[in-house]
């Protein structure tokens, strides 16, 4: 079965930077170690995604049109198709004062995020800071590495891949959300939220209108609805003491 625009598959990948060979992400353990770009808190693992729908560069999902479960496959993305030119205007100058305001000692070489953009700080020189905020792959051709790991036919495994695209959360445990499926409405039941921190509660709340759009968009569905859990959480006794105190 050959893939179209349109299809739910699932699949792992090796980018890296043409000009150097240097992997700058993978779906692998292995090669993310031998790369020293591994992340522990990650799940190294085939991801879903929709083809045709951005999950990934474009120029990526398109390439995959055609192939089939199993596949393999070299990706060549020149930067105008991946991450855009090097601009020098997003190359700029913050006063040391901005840094102060947030509590920041900033240095050279540091990754920072401000109105909304992320930089890295180049220089450091008196009362000014050199940032560039451009994307780090910016300017650069890029070769990806991919196999086709599956084709997902099934309506339930579908919405289930979404919800794994959208979330990246390690925790949250895929086999304990319920899905149901009545005519063109779509009940979605969360695993229990209750382990999660406010910052990650709020991220899930605000992803759930990209997963309804991919529902609406791909298979077809009129109305997405979303039940939260939270478990009743037994104090410890160590918490209990510290609250009289």
């Amino acid at each position: 079965m050959a893939i179209n625009n349109g299809d739910f598959i699932r699949l792992n990948f090796t980018g890296k930077i043409k000009e150097s060979d240097d992997v700058f992400d993978t779906t692998y353990e292995d090669v993310a170690k031998e790369a020293n770009i591994y992340v522990e808190e990650r799940p190294y693992e085939a991801i879903p995604i929709i083809v045709g729908a951005n999950h990934l560069l474009p120029a990526i999902e398109k390439a995959v049109e055609g192939l089939e479960s199993g596949d393999k496959k070299t990706i060549e993305v020149d930067s105008g198709d991946a991450f855009g030119p090097r601009r020098p205007e997003l190359i700029q100058l913050v006063p040391m004062r901005e840094f102060k305001k947030q509590g920041m000692t900033p240095m050279q070489g540091m990754t920072i995020s401000m109105e909304g953009r992320t930089g890295k700080i180049l220089t450091v020189n008196g009362g000014r800071v050199k940032v560039d905020f451009n994307h780090e792959l910016a300017g650069k051709d890029l070769v990806y590495d991919v196999e086709i790991i599956d084709i997902i036919e099934d309506d339930e495994d579908k919405i289930k891949s979404l919800i794994e695209l959208h979330y990246e959360f390690p925790s949250m445990n895929i086999d304990n959300t319920i899905i149901e499926i009545d005519g063109k409405t779509v009940n979605i039941s969360l695993d229990d939220l209750t382990k999660f921190d406010q910052k990650s509660y709020m991220d899930i709340t605000l992803n759930r209108f990209k997963i309804s759009k991919d529902i609406w968009d791909y298979m077809d569905m009129e109305k997405v609805n979303f039940t939260d859990s939270f478990e009743k959480r037994e104090v410890e006794d160590n918490e209990e003491e510290q609250e009289e105190e």
